[in-house]
């Protein structure tokens, strides 16, 4: 089975970059996992964020915002190419306060980044008034909010079935329920998965999220990827009571309110707790009082990707040229990105956006 890219990962991250580059009539064949493989494309917040992204590297905050930028056509796209609609909301977000001192100590960052952007930070503090005439059912504990008009959210498992269903209508293949073992490489590379199947293509995208800090060092990579744990709930449908987006809760297409996340550092468990849901819940209904009285009808536990500083990598590999490792935790806010800009990175053109801030050179210890 001879490629043009072989992609390790048929999560939101891996998708996204086989849609672009099968839009450029490259020959593609996503290589996805069995169902026991930690998938952080189903489990995540599904926000499209900008704000607080980037504090101590501002490529991560420009890098957000271009991909923001750009989601709401990447959204149309998939949904004329399939029909499948994936609900995008881009009327801005929240970053709620509960004290005078934490929301103050925030925004003299946030003026601190938006100077290194050039000005380019819209946001607005909103005080308790102004935030209650915009979100009704705020609490009265919630001292005031920072209101970042980049940021938006959307429906996560919809974007991957979109793009699943685009990936393949390309003439791209999609192998489920493959683990590759060992990768070699002559003058193409050649993949091996546990049941057989072997697979040769000119050029390798390691997108296997957790994974990849197991098949990374086969391709000359660190891959110095760890889980983070981050616990959810959802509640029953609701008639409308958010109008955007927070780190603490959003009101989904559907109607239900998903409450996150925890960051938990736990290795590889993956299970809900007692106390991390009640903590979730006790932050949720001090934001929304409202909340006290709605059912929960389901709560999940999803791993995350995380790099040692949060950032994404963006590497290819010295020892076997070809081969790319690609990883971040932001897959949703990042999709677009991957999707329409990181093939030029990728296929070495004129228009590759600048991402050596993201090599693994950074995690080098001089």
């Amino acid at each position: 089975m001879e490629t043009d890219y072989a992609i390790i990962g048929g999560g939101v991250v891996g998708l996204s970059v086989a849609w672009g580059l099968l839009r450029r009539g490259r020959k593609v064949t996503v290589i996805d996992g069995d169902d026991g493989s930690f998938r952080a494309s189903r489990g995540n917040f599904g926000l499209v964020w900008v704000q607080s992204k980037g504090m101590n590297q501002p490529r991560y905050a420009s890098w957000s915002q271009e991909s923001a930028a750009i989601w709401a056509e990447f959204a149309s796209e998939l949904r004329d190419n399939t029909g499948k609609t994936v609900p995008l909301e881009q009327k801005g977000g929240y970053d709620f306060h509960f004290s005078e001192e934490s929301l103050d100590r925030t925004v003299a960052q946030y003026e601190v980044l938006k100077e290194k952007l050039g000005g380019n930070y819209p946001y607005e503090v909103l005080g308790h008034n102004a935030l209650r005439k915009e979100e009704p059912h705020i609490g009265p504990k919630v001292v005031g909010a920072i209101l970042h008009h980049q940021d938006g959210h959307a429906n996560p498992l919809k974007l991957l079935m979109a793009l699943a269903a685009d990936v393949r209508r390309l003439g791209g293949r999609v192998l489920n329920g493959k683990t590759v073992t060992q990768v070699d490489k002559n003058d193409a590379f050649r993949l091996a998965c546990s049941d057989g199947t072997l697979i040769s293509s000119e050029k390798l995208i390691l997108s296997a999220g957790l994974g990849a800090a197991k098949l990374g060092p086969m391709l000359g990579f660190k891959a110095p990827i760890r889980p983070q744990r981050g616990q959810v709930l959802i509640t029953e449908k609701l008639p409308k009571m958010i109008n955007r987006p927070s780190l603490i809760a959003r009101q989904v297409d559907e109607g239900g309110i998903q409450i996150g996340a925890t960051n938990e550092e736990v290795g590889f468990n993956d299970h809900v707790t007692q106390p991390g849901l009640s903590g979730l819940a006790a932050d949720a209904i001090a934001t929304y009082p409202a909340l006290a009285r709605a059912q929960l009808v389901r709560s999940w536990g999803a791993l995350r990707v995380l790099s040692p500083d949060g950032l994404p990598i963006y590497q290819e590999s010295s020892d076997m040229p070809g081969a790319f490792l690609v990883t971040c935790h932001s897959g949703i806010t990042l999709a677009a990105a991957h999707a329409r800009l990181l093939p030029d990175w990728l296929e070495g053109t004129e228009a590759a956006p600048n991402l050596e801030v993201f090599s693994e050179a950074r995690f080098t210890v001089s």
